[in-house]
């Protein structure tokens, strides 16, 4: 899993409505991209309009270009405005002040209005006057803006965290992470810690509007995660790891400077960002968990069901309805374990599926005896997955990546491991591995593990997509889960492709993997939608996957406080692997692996409606061109 933006706001900021609520731009949309719906003569509905129109007369070119012109200068204010309102987005290292973003409900109500004012300016030009690249451009933007509409409407801003991703753990981490080179960034560091009471304040209050209007997390998922806050209530400024940037401080800064700086950075810590943390994890503790709501489905929420459906649409960019998602994965369930059974066989084991999943749970062999040794057996993988790279790729990217742990403050309640992505180029890019808790991390699951959250999944995938400068900002830099947690998974299973997969038990991890991916698909929905309680839900999970009773836990836990984003693996999966399926039927013998995987990931993180028939549209065209 990628690691997402910095708090369920943010996560949610790019929510849609439901089906009902989706029109105006959506209609129009429609009309230029129908998914996966082709004609007999192997034109898209896409080239089709662009015919009618040319024949009709009405796209001359000044048309178009005027429309094009439209659409530019309408998606450059947004960002332009975006950037403003949220300036922490952009490296500013050359600027001398800082502008702190505005988290109040507020600022909230008045960035809803700029953002429909944008929506109603966008449906006033015509897609079908767009080029292809355009058009896409255009979806894309449409759906950022609805989806930033409705986190506002549906209140989604008032779910300030998750069990996922907290902001007060994102705020330390980007302490911890933080290397002051100059006097001037050393300055500008400790005018960021400065203004931790003031975000802080911001996101209390938006919780408590929260508990007014009943949009809180659930209380069962609270248990335990005022932990990651006490962490930073030391004694001691200096271990603090907010102090940690100026522990090593650069031989370039004067002793008189270093000295200096060290004073302004204690003083700010202990007077403005320890108490910050303080005051949050009073609320917390005090007031938000004995007040959270008990309930944990998200049709219980205030407007609950339009809620879901816009979580279901934001993450998976689809219109199925939770029921038709619950059915969706029971088949995929059914089929994974019949894949597992055969395994099983081939190793003779003595005992039934029960048995085998308690084995792979408990027995020594499986597990690491130290932190170093899980990285080390990871870092292996890793390797190995870099070197088989060129053989499926012809496009790879120039950044990058390292493997950490987990930070130790959030690794007891956290999954097994994480894509830790940074988009700014000066700042690396990591594969986070979980050292805590070693008995429930197999290391049987490492192989697809990497693949996954390394290469060839959310690395290749992420940094390939930042690389495309000739892309809009709003394009280069969204992340679309459907697609980009689609395309990790499918890395998944391209390592039988690749031969990566040693043994059995590796192979068998795969399908764990696959099958606890599936698994979301029944839980996420049965919770939210069908009247599952929590103990189903984790029931449900032990007969199907070998994953720990902890990673179980922690899994269930995240998709009861995050609806809808668990859905995006298996249904962005399992469209890629459709539409490859389509392509090889296109093309045939002339179907090239290394081509298929560089046109899909130059796409960067699109739609699945888009991927489908941009990656169609361009296998026909390739099936023409060779005739």
């Amino acid at each position: 899993m990628h690691q997402h933006r910095n708090s369920i706001t943010s996560q949610i900021s790019q929510s849609t409505t439901p089906t009902t609520k989706r029109t105006g731009i959506s209609i129009a949309i429609s009309l230029i991209f129908c998914a996966g719906i082709w004609n007999t003569s192997g034109i898209s509905n896409v080239q089709a309009a662009e015919q009618t129109i040319k024949v009709s007369g009405v796209a001359n070119q000044s048309e178009q270009a005027k429309a094009e012109l439209n659409f530019k200068t309408l998606y450059q204010k947004e960002t332009a405005y975006r950037n403003k309102e949220f300036p922490g987005r952009r490296a500013a290292d050359d600027e001398d002040e800082i502008t702190q973003a505005d988290y109040s409900d507020e600022a909230e109500q008045r960035r809803l209005k700029m953002w429909r004012n944008l929506s109603e300016d966008l449906k006033k030009i015509n897609p079908a006057l767009l080029s292809s690249e355009s058009r896409i451009n255009y979806k894309i933007f449409a759906d950022q803006l609805t989806n930033r509409i409705n986190a506002t409407t549906l209140n989604a801003h008032l779910l300030t965290f998750n069990s996922d991703s907290q902001f007060w753990a994102s705020t330390a981490g980007a302490a911890e992470s933080t290397r002051c080179v100059s006097v001037k960034s050393c300055e500008r560091f400790i005018k960021q810690m400065a203004s931790i009471p003031q975000t802080f304040s911001q996101k209390i209050a938006l919780m408590k509007l929260g508990m007014e209007r009943g949009m809180t997390m659930p209380q069962v998922v609270l248990i335990g995660r005022d932990a990651s806050i006490q962490k930073h209530l030391t004694t001691s400024v200096d271990n603090s790891v907010f102090f940690k940037a100026f522990t090593q401080l650069p031989a370039s800064i004067s002793a008189a400077q270093q000295t200096e700086l060290q004073k302004k950075a204690r003083s700010v810590i202990a007077d403005k960002v320890i108490p910050a943390y303080q005051n949050l994890y009073e609320f917390i503790r005090n007031e938000y968990m004995p007040k959270a709501r008990k309930s944990i489905a998200a049709y219980d929420l205030p407007n609950g069901k339009a809620f879901y459906q816009a979580q279901i649409f934001e993450y998976t960019t689809l219109e199925n309805t939770p029921e038709e998602i619950h059915n969706i994965g029971l088949t995929e369930v059914a089929r994974i374990r019949s894949d597992m059974e055969k395994i099983i066989a081939e190793l003779k084991f003595n005992g039934d599926f029960k048995a085998f999943l308690h084995f792979l749970r408990t027995d020594p062999q499986f597990y690491a005896k130290t932190p170093h040794e899980l990285l080390a057996e990871a870092s292996y993988w890793a390797k190995k997955a870099d070197g088989m790279l060129i053989r499926y790729f012809g496009q790879l990217p120039r950044k990058p990546y390292g493997i950490q742990a987990v930070p130790a403050d959030i690794a007891p309640t956290y999954t097994a491991g994480r894509y830790a992505g940074s988009g700014d180029p000066k700042r690396p890019s990591n594969y986070w591995v979980n050292t805590s808790l070693l008995n429930q991390r197999p290391m049987w699951a490492l192989p697809a593990l990497t693949l996954h959250e390394a290469v060839p999944g959310h690395h290749l995938q992420i940094a390939l997509a930042g690389e495309q400068a000739e892309q809009p900002e709003f394009r280069r830099n969204a992340y679309i889960s459907a697609f980009g947690e689609g395309w990790a998974l499918y890395a998944e299973h391209l390592g039988v492709e690749m031969g990566f997969y040693e043994t059995p038990y590796h192979h068998f991890g795969r399908l764990v993997y696959e099958m606890w991916r599936a698994s979301r698909l029944v839980v996420d929905t049965g919770m939210h939608a069908k009247g599952w309680t929590r103990d189903q839900a984790l029931q449900f999970m032990r007969d199907n996957t070998a994953l720990s009773e902890h990673e179980i836990t922690t899994e269930i836990d995240r998709y009861i406080s995050w609806p809808g984003q668990a859905l995006a693996y298996k249904l962005g999966e399992i469209k890629i692997r459709e539409v490859r399926q389509k392509i090889n039927t296109i093309l045939g013998e002339k179907f090239d692996i290394k081509a298929f995987h560089d046109k899909l990931l130059s796409l960067g993180s699109v739609p699945l409606s888009i991927l489908e028939s941009e990656m169609l549209a361009w296998a026909n065209k390739l099936k023409q061109d060779k005739k």
